[in-house]
């Protein structure tokens, strides 16, 4: 199946998409930023609240049960898209951002001082200020794999060295850069992290709804993803860790639902996962998220990559040939995301031009502000692909770009 034979079949389950911006067909190239709903998602996420809704774990009742069953099935699912050893290993947070923060005050109070922990210059602020924050805490020390140059490549195999200088406890990586769209090969990584007695963490917030992911084949220690990046609600989350590492650590947040038993002296916790669960959790959230899941394997998630490969390639190719655009991001295989500087234009007016024409692109340092003024720049505009958008509408895009330059001189 071809790329746009993906639209061709797929496109018309997206409500969002058939609407006019300006008096123009909306164009929405802000994947990265978030995915937009399948009718399917939105149909479940509503048959909860019109059939099924009350708290879960909670209670006896009838409602409460089923609630409880939809709940539990979606942490099977969730489970079962990453092939991981069990749904105990799958937590329930508000996204990508809580994952790691969970992680990084759960785990990270583990580390010492000197210790050191293991970023590339490319993370997103939330796989950089929840370290930070562990380093403050603690007395650990951050340590980063540079960045190369506009293609942003990482030298990974400057990876064995560092391990063997350096006191490294835990190395936490984006799979997929949100601003440059680099694919980093996290399997490897894990096996050499493995070798050295490193943890592992996996952002995969731009690669959980974009590929096949298999925890088991990866080989990392903790993994996390978005809803609202695959085709899900806002709002919810997941976090796989290692069963027996979650168990090891404490409570993240506490209060209800995540106790066994409570005296006024103390408290004996659940065991995970949760225990990383206090209070009523998004019960619709994980409800949407199963079916999202559901959605995307009934796409496949092969051909979604292959997909977004197809565009990240034909996009990088198009803009290259605008005069005075600076494509950040590899030459060769890259995700489906392409940021660029157009000659002197800042990226807000860029974005705030493509917009007039009704197409939807994202503007700013893309939550990546050390990388962004690494390479000299203040912000960049940035478009990224999904398995909805077709070839007019990239087309469209280059026209824009080639228009932007005649407006602003």
């Amino acid at each position: 199946m071809t790329a746009p034979t993906l639209a061709e079949r797929f496109r018309e389950d997206f409500p969002i998409l058939d609407q006019t911006v300006h008096g123009k067909p909306l164009a929405y190239l802000d994947n990265a930023a978030s995915t937009q709903h399948p009718v399917e998602v939105i149909e479940e996420i509503s048959r909860y609240y019109r059939e099924s809704h009350a708290n879960v774990h909670r209670g006896l009742h009838a409602l409460s049960s089923r609630a409880t069953e939809l709940y539990e099935h979606a942490r099977q699912r969730v489970a079962a898209y990453l092939n991981s050893e069990s749904s105990e290993s799958i937590v329930f947070t508000r996204g990508t951002t809580e994952a790691i923060n969970l992680v990084a005050c759960a785990w990270g109070d583990r580390l010492k001082p000197d210790d050191g922990i293991l970023l590339t210059e490319m993370e997103h602020h939330a796989n950089l200020i929840p370290w930070q924050m562990a380093a403050r805490r603690t007395g650990a020390k951050l340590h980063f794999l540079a960045v190369n140059g506009d293609e942003g490549q990482v030298d990974w195999t400057r990876l064995e060295s560092v391990l063997e200088q350096q006191p490294i406890r835990i190395l936490a990586l984006t799979h997929i850069s949100n601003s440059l769209g680099c694919i980093n090969p996290v399997a490897e990584v894990c096996r050499i992290a493995r070798k050295h007695g490193v943890t592992t963490l996996i952002d995969a917030a731009q690669s959980a709804g974009h590929m096949p992911l298999d925890v088991q084949a990866i080989g990392c220690d903790f993994l996390a993803f978005s809803g609202h990046k695959c085709c899900g609600p806002t709002g919810i989350g997941v976090l796989y860790g290692r069963k027996e590492l979650l168990d090891q650590m404490p409570p993240y947040q506490t209060g209800g639902e995540m106790i066994v038993s409570v005296n006024f002296e103390g408290a004996e916790w659940k065991p995970a996962p949760h225990r990383f669960e206090a209070g009523t959790p998004h019960i619709a959230g994980a409800i949407g998220l199963g079916a999202a899941l559901d959605y995307l394997d009934s796409v496949g998630r092969k051909e979604i990559q292959e997909n977004d490969h197809y565009f990240g390639r034909q996009a990088a190719a198009r803009l290259r040939e605008i005069p005075e655009l600076r494509l950040l991001g590899p030459a060769g295989e890259r995700a489906g995301i392409v940021s660029f500087q157009l000659g002197k234009i800042h990226a807000h007016d860029v974005v705030a031009f493509a917009d007039q024409q009704g197409i939807a692109l994202r503007g700013g340092h893309h939550c990546n502000q050390p990388l962004i003024r690494k390479l000299g720049l203040i912000a960049t505009a940035r478009a990224s692909f999904y398995f909805y958008n077709t070839e007019t509408e990239l087309d469209r895009l280059v026209r824009v770009l080639h228009s932007a330059i005649a407006y602003f001189g």
